[in-house]
């Protein structure tokens, strides 16, 4: 298994490139499935969860062509399969967005339950719950989603009821192609919902409210093709702001938006940063000044991202002060907190909450990385830690950063990866 080899004490410095938003990429994927004619993909990143996706297309016989810019044509007319199968399911969650297109468009999906999910568990109830309120005929049988529509799905009026990013994007790309008009209430309103939202009025779709906790869909008779790029990673736009915070540095990140994460950067300038930003770059700049702690509570967008609390977490780890982080959208999502302990962190967790006071220095250790975002903030850690940090398990790492290790190098950061 691969590893990541970071020497630390190094204020980072320089402009690097982000990537496409991978959580846009996957849906906006799944969404070509309802064309009639070709689609093409752009500013994909090259990611894991997004080869997985193109090949699960491809065993269902839909045409793709991809060029070297990592765009794709996708042409569901091909298609000869309607069967997610269980050994690529269960790599990727993601793979549950492609049963509404499926439905919507050819009448029938058979779609395996992502790994490890009982029908029970709440998120994937929605999207059944959601897609029977439409008309849809649904069995859970031997691990597989079977769903089919007697002609085409209908317009209703759904209530979700938790807020699901996953769950509101497969119903709205239902009711694209439903008779009559579908509303969505309680809907998720992150960016990459929009971008999806926008993706399918570039098809043809008559959508509206994308944004809003309310979206309507008024359902049309086919959808065309188009090319569309997907928006900026917004995670990865804030994992290199907190690094260059983190380390004193500075960076200029291109290809970005800033309205993407308001609440990150008011959190940053709270904590001593120096941010602008244009229409398509932001620049931090910590002008060689430790930054100071700060107190975040995660929220739905848009409050401050579940996704970005880890980051934080070694942020506040060497600030001046104490600073808490409330984790509210899920469970086990402070497995970095004992990592960072090791590295000498004077951290202490209450509930859902850790109440970090900050350290003049971390030290390296062998660590270990958890999951994806956890990941990244070890990352970060190894780069203000005094010594050389290894950090082991990095696949989860490579599944929502594009060449990270390369990304680090450009701005200065001692970095590189030791093959298993």
């Amino acid at each position: 298994m691969d590893k990541l080899v970071i020497g630390g004490g190094v204020q980072i410095d320089g402009t690097i490139r982000i990537s496409g938003a991978k959580n846009a990429a996957l849906p906006i994927l799944a969404a070509a499935l309802l064309a009639d004619e070709p689609v093409t993909v752009g500013n994909l990143p090259h990611l894991h969860d997004i080869t997985t996706m193109i090949e699960l297309m491809g065993r269902m016989g839909v045409e793709l062509l991809i060029d070297e810019k990592m765009s794709v044509e996708i042409n569901a007319n091909t298609i000869k399969e309607l069967t997610a199968p269980y050994e690529l399911v269960k790599t990727m969650r993601a793979s549950i967005l492609v049963l509404g297109p499926l439905l919507s468009h050819f009448g029938r999906a058979e779609v395996s339950l992502p790994g490890g999910c009982a029908i029970g568990s709440r998120p994937v109830d929605l999207h059944l719950r959601g897609l029977e309120a439409m008309g849809a005929n649904i069995k859970v049988e031997d691990g597989y989603i079977r769903a089919s529509s007697n002609g085409r799905l209908k317009g209703a009026n759904i209530f979700l009821d938790t807020v699901t990013v996953t769950g509101t994007e497969n119903l709205m790309m239902a009711a694209t192609l439903a008779d009559g008009k579908t509303i969505l209430n309680n809907a998720a309103r992150e960016p990459e919902v929009v971008d999806l939202a926008e993706c399918l009025i570039a098809m043809g779709a008559d959508i509206t409210g994308h944004g809003s906790a309310t979206i309507e869909i008024n359902g049309v008779p086919s959808l065309k093709g188009c090319h569309y790029d997907v928006m900026p990673d917004r995670i990865e736009t804030g994992t290199y702001l907190v690094a260059a915070a983190a380390t004193r540095g500075r960076v200029r990140l291109k290809d970005t938006r800033a309205n993407l994460l308001d609440s990150v950067l008011v959190k940053l300038e709270e904590a001593g940063a120096h941010i602008t930003s244009g229409d398509d770059w932001i620049e931090l700049d910590m002008k060689g000044k430790r930054p100071k702690a700060v107190s975040i509570k995660t929220a739905p967008y848009p409050g401050f991202p579940t996704d970005m609390q880890a980051q934080f977490a070694i942020l506040n780890c060497i600030a001046e002060g104490t600073g808490t982080i409330t984790e509210t959208v899920f469970e086990n999502r402070f497995m970095h907190i004992h990592e960072l302990i090791r590295m000498g962190a004077n951290i202490k967790l209450e509930g859902n909450t850790a109440v970090i006071t900050g350290v003049e220095r971390l030290y390296a250790a062998p660590i270990m990385a958890t999951d994806l975002r956890a990941s990244a903030s070890l990352v970060i850690a190894g780069m203000v830690a005094e010594g050389e940090t290894v950090i082991d398990r990095i696949y989860h790492i490579d599944r929502g950063y594009e060449c990270i290790e390369e990304k680090c190098q450009l701005l200065g950061a001692k970095i590189r990866r030791l093959p298993s």
